[in-house]
């Protein structure tokens, strides 16, 4: 079990990576599935860390209709990422209790890009579900990375 570990860190920055609407919204009472996506990405060089959150809805015949995908930036101060990146095995370990913080605040801020993109349309009435992100998030996250002309990596 992990240790119970308080991360400082700011939300510097949100941004909408994906928004599509295809075609038609499915008819009144048409089953709907929706599929989840999470990734990280990464510049340790600034101490940043995104997470990226994407929802896909689907129609009865399995036919995506409408896309989302928000992401939140944040950074860590310099003393909690010195405790939670190791460089000799470019790793970053994030407490699940952290990771999963994380994930709350990416899929709250998708949810409103969702909500803001598909208001006064008929797709409005779709909107992403809550998530218990303490059930996705079991255990710490351990992130491997490369070094990639100091962009924002993605793991």
């Amino acid at each position: 079990m992990s240790e119970k570990k308080s991360v400082t860190f700011n939300l510097f920055k949100v941004s909408t990576e994906q928004f599509a609407i295809v075609g038609e919204p499915p008819i009144e009472n048409e089953a709907v599935n929706v599929t989840t996506n999470f990734r990280f990405g990464i510049d340790p060089s600034e101490r940043k860390v995104a997470v990226f959150s994407r929802f896909t809805f689907l129609n009865s015949n399995n036919s995506p209709f409408l896309t989302v995908e928000g992401a939140c930036h944040f950074q860590i101060v310099e003393k909690d990422w010195s405790d939670l990146f190791d460089a000799n095995n470019n790793t970053l370990k994030l407490p699940k209790g952290f990771a999963a913080h994380l994930f709350m605040i990416c899929v709250g801020t998708t949810r409103g890009i969702l909500h803001t993109k598909t208001e006064s349309t008929p797709f409005n009435k779709f909107f992403i579900p809550l998530i218990n992100v303490s059930e996705l998030v079991v255990s710490d996250v351990v992130l491997n990375f490369t070094k990639t002309n100091n962009e924002v990596m993605t793991v």
